[in-house]
């Protein structure tokens, strides 16, 4: 798995990144592009969501030249689109021999594998995309975020919502003091619509033609094929992906934590129903706690998650006053309790509602202090041209995923985790070590 690494630091980028250092980045590319300059771009996985995603990439500038996915019939479209654009069926050929060819990365395979394409991506000089959750494994978060800022390369997690106005408007008024200091916040959604609860693995049959099993399983330890795991119900299985947690909580906690500008929890405890060895619940609530900040108290961060008779939410007098209960209340919301009161959010809306219903007038003036842009695509093509890290990049993302990932560790566990953050350890868990650092097949060490 290790590759030889490009040297892409100089005095001079570190210099400049120190400059510009808002956002916590510490080194820009080596490569600075003109506005007309091509962007050449590789795209690993680009069926589903990784189709929109190459199409994205294409749209804000870049240039695709070449594409990547095990499945040829989950490949046809993007395929059809990028005629010119080399194909591959393993990302480590394609990144070997379009090594000079490309300048940039998108990961949107399955969960399992964004750790490794991602990583080899960064350690050849890449800039890289990668698609939510950022990884499978905390440790895989970690080293991530690590290598990004080593390589000195532009990075971006595929969180949509991060880069639109609701989240950024959002952002300013809970600093600028919209509820007072938070001391709870809730979050929930109505996934898995998939299969999870599984007891056992599938039973084995041949894997489809238009299928390229063994590179599809990638890292995961040796797993015959079943009906039940493609195109899209890997989410449910352990092997592969990270339930309905890790599929929305990147997107619906995402505004919290950055606001309250979190980092590590200290602990982690889970409720859960149906979750078995090999796959995800049927619901669960997660509740994490963090300690005080410059915008909260100690902090309650709890997520629910669930579909129809397994839904759960949150508690009736956590929706008092909100307008919402179980019933009427949307799939992607949450709920933030402060000094002053409540505030309702959705990613999709500006149309902000708070109890009491008049907080909104004291800050309706505050600045805009965030940077605006059309759509996080766009964003990342832009921090490749210009040095400019985008706001989703993997010094964010990678301790925003660890957040997330570590409900499933507690879901898994059965068991309150007490949190080492910096070190990355379950103080009184040992048994956990090999949930936070997933053991890899032979030939897929990282």
């Amino acid at each position: 798995m290790k590759v030889a690494r490009k040297n892409t630091i100089t005095r001079r980028n570190f210099l400049q990144a120190s400059a510009a250092g808002t956002f916590g980045f510490q080194f820009v590319p080596s490569t600075v592009w003109g506005a007309n300059d091509r962007i050449n771009v590789a795209s690993i996985g680009i069926g589903g969501k990784g189709r929109s995603d190459v199409q994205g990439s294409a749209n804000s500038g870049g240039t695709i030249v070449a594409l990547c996915d095990v499945d040829e019939k989950q490949a046809a479209d993007a395929r059809k689109a990028f005629p010119n654009a080399v194909y591959y069926r393993d990302f480590r050929e394609m990144l070997e021999k379009e090594d000079k060819n490309i300048d940039a990365v998108t990961v949107s395979t399955p969960d399992h594998m964004h750790f490794h394409a991602s990583l080899r991506a960064i350690r050849m000089g890449k800039h890289v995309y990668t698609q939510k959750p950022l990884t499978h494994s905390l440790w895989e978060a970690r080293t991530l975020a690590e290598e990004a800022k080593t390589a000195g390369v532009m990075t971006q997690m595929g969180n949509q919502a991060h880069a639109g106005e609701p989240i950024r408007r959002a952002v300013e008024l809970v600093r600028a003091g919209l509820i007072g200091k938070v001391s709870e916040v809730h979050c929930w959604t109505d996934r898995p619509i998939w299969p999870q609860g599984m007891k056992s693995r599938p039973g084995p049959k041949p894997a489809p033609m238009h299928v390229d099993w063994e590179q599809w399983l990638g890292p995961v330890p040796s797993r015959d094929y079943g009906e039940g795991y493609l195109p899209f119900v890997w989410r449910g299985w352990w092997d592969f992906g990270t339930g309905a947690l890790g599929d929305m909580g990147c997107h619906i906690m995402d505004m919290p934590y950055w606001a309250l500008e979190l980092k590590y929890p200290t602990a982690v405890e889970a409720e859960q129903d149906g979750g078995t060895e090999v796959a995800g619940p049927l619901s669960s609530k997660v509740t994490l706690t963090f300690p005080a900040g410059p915008y909260s108290h100690e902090l309650k961060f709890c997520w629910y998650d669930g579909n129809g008779g397994n839904a759960r939410m949150p508690e009736p007098e956590v929706l008092e006053g909100t307008g919402f209960d179980a019933k009427s209340a949307r799939k992607f919301d949450l709920i933030m309790i402060g000094d002053k009161g409540k505030f309702l959010f959705n990613r999709g809306s500006t149309k902000f509602k708070t109890t009491p219903d008049d907080l909104l007038d004291a800050v309706e003036d505050t600045p805009r202090s965030i940077a605006r842009v059309k759509d996080e695509d766009v964003e990342w093509i832009q921090s490749i041209r210009t040095g400019v890290p985008a706001l989703s990049n993997f010094a964010h993302s990678g301790p925003f995923t660890e957040t997330v990932l570590l409900g499933n560790l507690a879901v898994r566990l059965g068991k309150r985790i007490e949190w080492d953050g910096p070190n990355l350890r379950a103080t009184n868990a040992p048994e956990a070590a090999p949930l936070i650092r997933r053991p890899y097949r032979k030939g897929w060490e990282a």
